[in-house]
């Protein structure tokens, strides 16, 4: 989709994931007319991110915030984030709201594009609407899926297409078992058909990883 918005997103690094005009119920800021919900999907942003911060000692969120007032202000937005409040802004649902993808078996979303390779990292609020065509998430691409690898590809089983035992994989992620899932990411996520080019590199995967077991640390 091109729009000029769009298009200044992406020239920031971030991907436009899905847009919407809020209705009461959508739990949305009451002075936004238009939200557009942004992250990463591949390697740009994470790209970005390297070049202007350390990855082995810095925060993303605290990037993130940084990066997202400077675009928000540029578009004369405001930013909210997933990680700035509890409880948290509803993400998923503003997700099915944008034609941004479906509930995948694992309870990640999986967009119809960009699979299981993407996160929400800031929502643009727009005090006006803008004449961007809704984005239609398309069929649900796990019900025509018939082996559902992404359920058996977890080498402790973390995952049963109802919960996601959190704490059975980051103790796995700390033990010499564990390396093959530091160093490329979920294999979970990996077994999934859809969005395979937009499987995350050893260096944002480790990264990613690194975050989860310390975020864990913190519970």
């Amino acid at each position: 989709m091109e729009h000029p918005i769009l298009n200044a997103i992406r020239r920031a690094a971030f991907t436009p994931l899905g847009w919407f005009q809020p209705a009461p119920e959508d739990g949305v800021p009451e002075d936004a007319r238009f939200v557009i919900l942004i992250g990463n999907a591949g390697p740009d942003m994470f790209r970005r991110f390297a070049r202007e911060r350390d990855p082995s000692r810095d925060a993303m969120d605290d990037w993130t915030r940084d990066a997202v007032t400077r675009l928000a202000g540029d578009l004369d937005a405001r930013a909210v984030y997933p990680f700035e409040m509890e409880p948290p802004w509803p993400f998923l649902r503003w997700a099915r709201r944008g034609g941004a993808g479906h509930v995948s078996p694992l309870g990640l979303n999986i967009h119809p594009i960009y699979g299981l390779w993407h996160a929400y990292r800031a929502a643009l609020l727009f005090p006006v609407e803008f004449d961007i065509p809704a984005q239609e998430p398309g069929a649900h691409p796990c019900q025509s899926c018939p082996v559902k690898p992404c359920l058996t590809a977890c080498p402790v089983s973390a995952f049963d297409g109802s919960r996601y035992d959190v704490p059975v994989c980051a103790e796995h992620l700390k033990m010499p078992q564990g390396e093959e899932c530091m160093s490329r990411g979920c294999l979970a996520r990996h077994a999934c058909p859809v969005g395979q080019g937009f499987a995350y590199a050893p260096a944002q995967a480790k990264f990613h990883m690194r975050a989860f077991l310390a975020a864990r640390q913190k519970v």
